[in-house]
């Protein structure tokens, strides 16, 4: 469809394309002709396009149901629209909830109406430098993220955490996954060729909403599923100013003073340990309440939790033991 599109803006004819049928078109649809067996393709399209009046395709895209029909749609439909073809396209996209594109003969744009939206599809090669741009934005955001994890966790190893360490890792993942939707939305148009945007973007998205969700379970209070949901919720509801004020968002979660130690669960750190099921993940954590109390387990302490047998209780220890040797070596940078 995007090539269709391009092509269409390339012979400088202007279109109208409602991309759906059904009872609603067919009421606001009159003359043209139909067409069978007109399977949907960039060039048959484009060719149909010069010709006076709009298109009809299928739900699925797949087929070319009419081409030259004039549409008629209420005109009661407010618009503030002002050229016809795209009056026309707002008010057919209103009427029959199908996606309507008009392209402008003279501008050389394809615009977009449904669901309420008008959205101007930008040339590829437009769009693909905005994404670019974003995708490097995010990399850098990404990147802060990260370093603001690994901090949280030589704190936390440290004893020495504070709510202002979990603030700081959960803004960051919230503006990742906000930048994220934003690069999303955009490579859309960009139809088959923003398939290896979706890879990269993929790649920048991952963990992230485990990461804050994982905070979230080590630090808000009470710990129970519905509180952890509506945390999640109120964090993306907030705007972007209220985002960037770290305590704007400690006091949005029930956070106390940023700067008052923080007794993590644990859930974050355990999460890292590899082949370990959320079942006895939970257990662990159940059994030993905080983060300090699972670093000074001893492994006799870790075998009275069910699901833990020798084998995971000798690793679980010596991960605690590699965390707590690297924290000595963090001790002077967090000084």
């Amino acid at each position: 469809m995007r090539r269709a599109l391009e092509r269409i803006i390339q012979q400088g004819k202007g279109g109208l394309v409602v991309l759906g049928d059904g009872a609603q078109v067919d009421e606001a649809s009159s003359g043209g002709f139909s067409l069978k067996g007109a399977i949907f393709s960039p060039a048959r399209l484009a060719e149909l396009s010069k010709m006076d009046g709009g298109i009809v395709l299928d739900n699925t895209w797949s087929n070319i149901l009419e081409a030259g029909v004039h549409f008629i749609p209420d005109g009661s439909i407010p618009t503030d629209e002002t050229g016809a073809r795209h009056r026309t396209a707002e008010r057919m996209a209103v009427q029959t909830g199908k996606p309507v594109v008009a392209v402008s003969e003279g501008r050389k744009v394809a615009t977009l109406f449904y669901q309420g939206q008008k959205i101007e599809l930008a040339s590829p090669t437009e769009v693909a430098a905005h994404v670019n741009q974003e995708l490097q934005s995010l990399d850098r955001l990404r990147g802060r993220l990260d370093d603001a994890e690994i901090k949280l966790s030589r704190v936390e190893v440290a004893g020495l955490a504070t709510y202002r360490s979990a603030v700081t890792v959960l803004q960051r993942a919230e503006l990742v996954e906000r930048l994220g939707r934003v690069v999303e939305a955009r490579t859309l148009t960009l139809g088959d060729e923003g398939r290896i945007v979706y890879l990269q973007l993929s790649d920048l998205l991952a963990g992230v909403e485990f990461t804050k969700r994982a905070v979230l379970r080590d630090y808000i209070k009470p710990l129970r599923n519905s509180v952890i949901r509506q945390a999640m919720e109120d964090l993306s509801a907030m705007t972007a100013a209220d985002l960037e004020d770290p305590s704007r968002v400690g006091k949005e979660l029930g956070f106390p003073d940023l700067d008052d130690p923080a007794e993590p669960r644990g859930y974050r750190l355990l999460s890292q340990v590899g082949r370990l099921p959320d079942p006895v993940r939970d257990d662990i954590i159940r059994h030993f309440g905080s983060a300090s109390s699972l670093l000074e387990a001893r492994v006799d302490e870790l075998l009275s939790v069910e699901g833990v047998g020798e084998t995971r209780a000798g690793q679980l220890r010596a991960y605690f033991d590699r965390l707590r040797d690297s924290a000595d070596e963090w001790e002077p940078v967090l000084d």
